[in-house]
């Protein structure tokens, strides 16, 4: 049975009725299918990455194992004293390292205050050790404490533990960039001989951008010369620029460590053609890692560029040199314009992938080369300390960020200005 139409306004209401219960089941059906993929990237991709990044400022080791001694530290009132506490705070620490040293949960403790302070662990350790053997409560915890390690009467072991005393710290963002909090709270530079990350970060950034430009620099013109072939022509050549994908990244590694090395192909080559009097060291050093690194990474500056400058029509340059634009000209202020989109995708999408290398600059670079993922890797893996490890690569990800948002502007203005 065919449904009639109602005229006037009553027909009206009922039709329009009718088209947004259709747009909403039509929105309904489309949210049904993007919804897998939706719980899958915030189940494994979200969900993990902010666990992760909880770490660098989450610091519960300390008040998990002395609830009360981290209590005392935060009721004491420090602007009186001279950077360390009196009875109150040491009677509440001393049951605690002995609870703590039997309950084999001071370890935790001990590494958390070595982290900030050098011989912290043997401090703790020694002294939850000597005061397990004790014969009851001492008198003084705090004479019984001081006579078995004097370093807790010290004003900078003290800031460690109220540094450390949670559940909120910035001691592993503070890191990150090269600074602490001294015996006073006040934000200070560490050591020369500690600070190392403001550095590491600067060479990561460095390594990153150089890669991008040489990707750039050798994948504009291979993208060029494929959107200028006819189609089955360009397809078999882009078999070749898509072969590096169907080669595991370890061994297309490994294999530039065989090229590269001082008795390899690149070396017989130079000495051959009387470039070079004897081997050049390209392995091992930051030649070795932008070389690898470019050659693995140009298949994804080629890509964006390639399916950007297919739609450009050839007409457009025809035309404008047709009206006395000479040859550079019309390719700077037609041409380049256009692609830009594919300039602009591909230098982002190389950039944030070279950021967060690691296989390649750990087995081609040398220790004077290696980039803030292997610090990341290091700290998760050899050390466990997951604080820094995530402070590292929340870093990493504002600093990112940070770039990604200037380059979007300045490519948006240059646009303009085209």
């Amino acid at each position: 049975m065919t449904p009639t139409l109602v005229e006037g306004p009553r027909g009206a209401r009922s039709l329009k009725r009718s088209l947004a219960r259709a747009e909403r089941r039509k929105k309904l059906r489309a949210f049904a299918l993007v919804l897998p993929l939706i719980v899958f990237i915030l189940l494994f991709f979200v969900a993990p990455i902010a666990g992760m990044l909880e770490r660098s400022f989450v610091d519960t080791d300390l008040m998990e194992a002395w609830p009360e001694t981290a209590a005392a530290v935060k009721a004491f009132d420090w602007a009186k004293s001279e950077g360390v506490p009196d009875e109150s705070v040491f009677a509440a620490l001393g049951p605690e390292l002995v609870s703590s040293y039997e309950a084999k949960s001071v370890a935790g403790v001990a590494r958390r205050l070595n982290y900030d302070l050098s011989g912290a662990r043997s401090l703790v350790m020694t002294t939850a050790r000597k005061l397990s053997r004790l014969d009851g409560a001492p008198a003084s915890w705090r004479a019984a404490i001081l006579e078995i390690e004097p370093g807790w009467g010290k004003p900078d072991t003290w800031a460690a533990i109220r540094g450390a005393s949670g559940p909120f710290t910035g001691f592993f963002l503070l890191q990150t960039i090269d600074r602490q909090r001294d015996a006073h709270d006040n934000i200070v530079p560490v050591s020369p001989d500690r600070a190392i990350y403001l550095t590491i970060y600067g060479r990561t950034f460095v390594i990153a951008l150089t890669v991008t430009l040489l990707c750039l620099a050798i994948g504009f013109p291979i993208a060029f010369l494929l959107s200028g072939l006819p189609e089955n022509k360009a397809n078999i050549l882009m078999i070749l620029v898509l072969l590096p994908f169907w080669t595991p990244l370890l061994v297309r590694t490994a294999a530039w460590v065989v090229v590269l090395q001082e008795h390899g192909l690149v070396n017989q080559i130079l000495q051959l053609l009387h470039l070079t009097d004897g081997p050049v060291r390209l392995v091992y050093n930051r030649a070795g890692v932008i070389i690898a690194m470019t050659h693995v990474l140009l298949p994804f500056m080629i890509l964006p560029l390639y399916a950007v400058m297919r739609t450009v029509p050839p007409e457009y340059m025809r035309a404008a040199r047709s009206l006395g634009a000479p040859p550079f000209t019309a390719f700077r202020r037609v041409y380049i314009p256009q692609i830009m989109p594919g300039i602009a995708a591909g230098s982002i999408l190389v950039f944030i992938i070279a950021v967060g290398y690691y296989i390649t600059p750990a087995l081609v670079g040398g220790a004077a080369d290696q980039m803030v993922s292997y610090y990341i890797a290091f700290y998760t893996t050899d050390t466990v300390n997951w604080g820094l490890a995530a402070a590292l690569g929340a870093g990493l990800l504002a600093a990112t960020l940070v770039l990604y948002t200037i380059y979007t502007r300045l490519v948006g203005g240059i646009r303009g200005v085209m």
